[in-house]
């Protein structure tokens, strides 16, 4: 492995991956039904977005060192590829040097069936800092959202059925 892909690898972020007895239309519709956020997702709390490739979403996280806080972040639609994958990415700016690249993707493993998992990628100078010192927090918040959608995502297609 050379020393970029080795660096790369110290810097992502990935979930648990679930196997979901769920369809992975069924899947992609709780990921991007962003009102309804707040009722399964114990990480990302809320959600404010167009979907439209290149345009914000607002994500609103709860705050580790703040219960009943939330921390905004802005980042930008980066891939909208339904059924399979939905990323967003937060750029570097001359106010904040730190960047990431999330992607969520959902695979079918049956006509009822797929698996979830989502990986974080801290990029720039600053990723050997932020995965210090957020990495745990976020690997903690993406594999309680695997789990949660997981919940949802079954319990949905159980009333369908």
């Amino acid at each position: 492995m050379s020393a970029q892909n080795l660096s790369v690898q110290n810097h992502l972020v990935t979930s648990v991956t679930v196997d979901i007895a769920a369809p992975a239309a069924l899947v992609w519709e709780v990921l991007v039904d962003l009102e309804r956020y707040p009722q399964w997702n114990p990480f990302t709390v809320k959600v404010e977005s167009t979907l439209r490739m290149g345009e914000a979403v607002n994500l609103f996280l709860s705050d580790p060192t703040h219960p009943g806080e939330l921390i905004q972040v802005v980042e930008y639609l980066a891939a909208f590829e339904r059924p399979t994958l939905l990323s967003w990415e937060m750029y570097a700016t001359a106010d904040n040097p730190d960047a990431a690249r999330r992607d969520q993707h959902i695979e079918a493993t049956g006509e009822a069936s797929c698996r979830y998992h989502t990986t974080d990628l801290f990029l720039g100078p600053t990723a050997p800092t932020v995965m210090e010192h957020h990495g745990p927090w976020v690997k903690q918040g993406f594999d309680a959202i695997a789990h949660s959608l997981k919940l949802r995502a079954e319990a949905l297609y159980r009333e369908r059925v």
